[in-house]
């Protein structure tokens, strides 16, 4: 429409504005020099960077190998300070001098609660090592070197530098890779990072029109087509890097690569070239691998374990410091003692028995009052712990109040070290609103040209009658007085006011919209995705009037008016 264009022309699409700015910052960036940078060769792994031994795209999260478990696994235990104390308790009761107990039963305790926690442990991490063999065998499409220009499949963890990789919409990127070409004619790409950061929003990427406009089979066998980027870092935000097409030299930023764990979102497909892969990916880079976690009611076990132990050892001095007071008042009486001394008369020479003299009669004694005041640290709790935790793991994953429909999925315990933690919150640390809230917002009402359409709300979400085809996955309230204006036949300064306030709403953003299928044939459901919840929740408000954004692309826009399909272009506004 003719008054369409003079509104198009207002809306300046960001995408291309924050596109145009990426490049103006990446072209004022330094060169790096070639002994800072790493060469890629596009299409020929073979050649890139032979300064270098290159990683694998085989990634590994798990804690212990096959020969690493038993003495890990130890060392980890006895990082508890109570099972060192249970290990010398059974180790003092092997002296033939020092038995108290059955030598067997001084060390079946200890054995037992060991044995439990490895095989808990066992447990976990081999979840973890079946974590890593699903992503390491996961497919990807990869160019064929042979020149054919077709993708051949291949398992991620054979992946290498250099090689070109395509991706479909909703697959998850195998590693970091930069963009060379995508479904849409601009080189636009949409990706969801969750994995990355946490946000759920869609970010841009883009592919350089130097790349866009040659096939990949070309590019991939061109010798002038090298990339010169940064070493490995963990920056995810940040990326530096320039690409050589035919002596042509363009510079790339941290919006012209796909970091590994993103998934293409709204893009049928996009290539891009492998320059991180593996351990080498941001996203490796920054996870601290598998820790061992300790539960506060663990460390506060562990401190009183200290205080235990200095109880012990004054009590046990005392005993020993008595014996040896004893022994030196009776030191003439010890020849008719059997406990000390005896003699033996067969050979005709004496011979002592459990008598080593004062010292180390008062040594013995003070070990062999810790073996017998042993239980002021009972193994037992120790046991019964290792076991309720089990239960415990075993109840949170089968409650049925924590099963989420929506995914088909139970509640996952992934380390039984710290059930006991659960809910129990001393400090926190938040860096913005979002972390703690749901971040969530929500359209309430509209003021049109000093006009205030805030004094009702329909009890029925959308409008009830506003719109049938079409279904927002947020429900919006919306004003019955508003509803009726927009829809009113009648044209009036008032009610053109309100068209093109909501027709702003629905065409002035950044917003991806999701259209997804539902069991009703007559409907769409359709899911807004976007870097800001503001602009979300305006679209959704617009839907729910009527003015829904059913499309979106690097050059124009479709809104469906109540039910009047309308196309709109985006002008590219470019800096000075």
């Amino acid at each position: 429409p003719a008054s369409a264009t003079a509104a198009a022309s207002a809306a300046v699409d960001p995408p291309h504005g924050s596109r145009a700015e990426a490049d103006r910052l990446g072209a004022s960036l330094k060169e790096l020099a070639d002994a800072d940078a790493r060469i890629v060769f596009v299409g020929d792994p073979g050649g890139t960077d032979p300064r270098l031994v290159l990683p694998g795209n085989a990634v590994r999260t798990a804690k212990y190998s096959f020969l690493t478990f038993i003495p890990r696994n130890l060392f980890e235990q006895f990082r508890r300070l109570a099972y060192v104390y249970f290990l010398a308790i059974a180790v003092l009761n092997q002296l033939p001098q020092l038995a108290v107990f059955g030598r067997g039963a001084s060390v079946l305790p200890l054995a037992f609660v060991l044995l439990v926690t490895a095989v808990k442990d066992a447990y976990e991490d081999w979840r973890r090592h079946r974590s890593d063999r699903a992503e390491n065998g996961r497919a990807a499409a990869i160019l064929d070197p042979a020149g054919s220009g077709q993708f051949r499949p291949r398992r991620w963890k054979d992946l290498r530098v250099g090689e070109v990789i395509k991706v479909l919409a909703d697959q998850s990127i195998p590693c970091d890779m930069v963009l060379l070409a995508t479904s849409d004619p601009t080189g636009v790409a949409y990706v969801q990072t969750i994995n990355l950061d946490g946000e759920s929003n869609l970010k841009t990427r883009y592919a350089k029109q130097e790349t866009m406009s040659r096939l990949p089979s070309t590019i991939a066998g061109s010798v002038a087509t090298v990339i010169r980027c940064e070493t490995p870092n963990r920056n995810i935000y940040g990326f530096h890097a320039n690409l050589e097409v035919d002596g042509k030299r363009v510079s790339l930023g941290a919006s012209n690569i796909i970091l590994r764990g993103c998934e293409l979102k709204n893009t049928a497909w996009a290539i891009g070239v492998a320059v991180y892969t593996g351990i080498e990916t941001k996203v490796m880079l920054n996870s601290s691998g598998a820790t061992s976690k300790r539960s506060r009611l663990e460390t506060h076990m562990n401190r009183e374990t200290l205080l235990l132990s200095a109880i012990l050892i004054t009590l046990c001095s005392a005993v020993s410091i008595c014996n040896g007071i004893w022994l030196a008042i009776h030191r003439d009486e010890l020849e008719l003692s059997q406990y000390f001394r005896k003699r033996d008369y067969s050979g005709g020479d004496e011979k002592y028995y459990n008598y080593y003299g004062i010292a180390m009669q008062v040594f013995f004694v003070f070990l062999m009052a810790v073996i017998v005041f042993q239980i002021m640290i009972p193994i037992s709790l120790y046991i019964s712990m290792e076991l309720v935790r089990l239960g415990q793991a075993y109840f949170m994953i089968r409650d049925n109040n924590l099963y989420d429909e929506s995914s088909s999925s139970r509640f996952q315990c992934r380390a039984l070290n710290i059930n006991e933690d659960l809910g129990q919150i001393r400090y926190v640390f938040s860096d913005k609103t979002g972390t703690l809230t749901e971040n969530k917002m929500v359209f309430q009402c509209a003021s049109i040209r000093g006009i205030d359409y805030s004094e009702g709300k329909d009890p029925s979400p959308n409008g009830s009658d506003v719109y049938y085809f079409w279904r927002p996955k947020m429900l919006v309230k919306t004003d019955p007085k508003l509803v009726r204006l927009l829809r009113s036949e009648g044209e009036t300064q008032e009610g053109k006011h309100a068209r093109d306030f909501f027709l702003a709403l629905a065409a002035c953003n950044t917003i991806v919209p999701l259209i997804v299928g539902t069991p009703d044939p007559k409907q769409k459901l359709i899911d807004y995705q976007g870097e800001s919840p503001d602009e979300q929740a305006l679209v959704y408000a617009a839907a729910a009037y009527g003015y829904v954004l059913i499309e979106r692309t690097s050059g124009h826009i479709v809104i469906d008016v109540l039910g009047d399909r309308q196309r709109w272009s985006s002008l590219l506004c470019l800096p000075d």
